[in-house]
């Protein structure tokens, strides 16, 4: 195996568990990659403030890649951060309300906003979006940087959101199933793959020094731009057939276990 210089994931049924936890054990191995110079880079389709408040003050000496691909940030300065055309924002919320059973998520740079007052789902969706706000209206301008739009079905995305709105990749925008609930709708090649390779370039890390772990269609390109993907146990069949090896399920915290395989062998 080649050194490793970065260790990318996925947060959601990859690294964190069913019970959205991080392993106990990783406080320990992160201080070994430290020592070793391994970058640990979280990649997630959550906000920003979603992904890091699991790692205090890690964050500090941490790289992130949020929204999809849509936000990088290193060391808490600014890499990336991309933006939706209003435009085919409002267009999109409006065909997303007569999708019975969705509702809609704008996550913006500032914080997410829905327009249901259902505090179930409010309740649900803040573990995602920490920061968020309900508004009488999407369709209305917005001052704050959009991301992306996310989806929400309770009875699964692929089958009963993604026929519906995958005809707005015409207007140059990805369309993708990011978890069995959930669908992204962002800028054309925005994705985790496509921010992991600014963050490789910018770094000077190759994706032969890149170890990478998914469970979802938006991992796929992530996978594809390091030569150690790893799918989970639990991952997409589609996911499994992207990736090179297969890790155990993420509530077996299956990531932890391949990087403390790869520590130990490379003594």
């Amino acid at each position: 195996m080649d050194e490793i210089r970065m260790i990318v994931t996925d947060m959601d049924g990859t690294f964190l568990n069913s019970e959205h936890e991080v392993s106990p054990d990783f406080p320990k191995v992160y201080e070994e990659l430290k020592k070793r110079n391994i970058l640990f880079v979280p990649a997630s389709g959550r906000q920003m403030l979603g992904i890091t408040k699991y790692f205090g003050d890690l964050e500090n000496e941490m790289a992130f890649i949020a929204e999809n691909g849509g936000y990088v940030i290193y060391k808490n300065e600014e890499l990336f951060a991309d933006k939706m055309d209003q435009q085919y924002i409002a267009e999109i919320i409006t065909a997303i309300r007569n999708i019975s059973g969705a509702t809609a998520v704008l996550s913006g740079k500032k914080k997410a906003y829905v327009e249901t007052y259902n505090p179930d789902f409010i309740n649900y969706i803040s573990q995602f979006y920490t920061d968020n706000e309900v508004v009488e209206d999407l369709t209305a301008e917005n001052d704050d940087s959009i991301f992306k739009i996310a989806v929400y079905h309770p009875d699964g995305s692929e089958l009963n959101v993604y026929p519906f709105l995958k005809e707005f990749e015409k207007y140059n925008l990805e369309v993708v199933v990011s978890g069995q609930y959930w669908l992204d709708i962002m800028n054309k090649n925005i994705n985790k793959g496509n921010a992991l390779e600014k963050l490789q370039e910018a770094l000077n890390i190759s994706p032969q020094q890149t170890m990478a772990f998914g469970d979802y269609m938006n991992d796929i390109e992530m996978l594809k731009n390091s030569k150690y993907s790893y799918a989970m146990k639990n991952a997409h069949p589609s996911v499994k057939k992207a990736a090179h090896f297969e890790a155990c399920s993420n509530d077996n915290f299956g990531v932890l276990k391949i990087i403390k395989d790869y520590l130990n062998s490379s003594n």
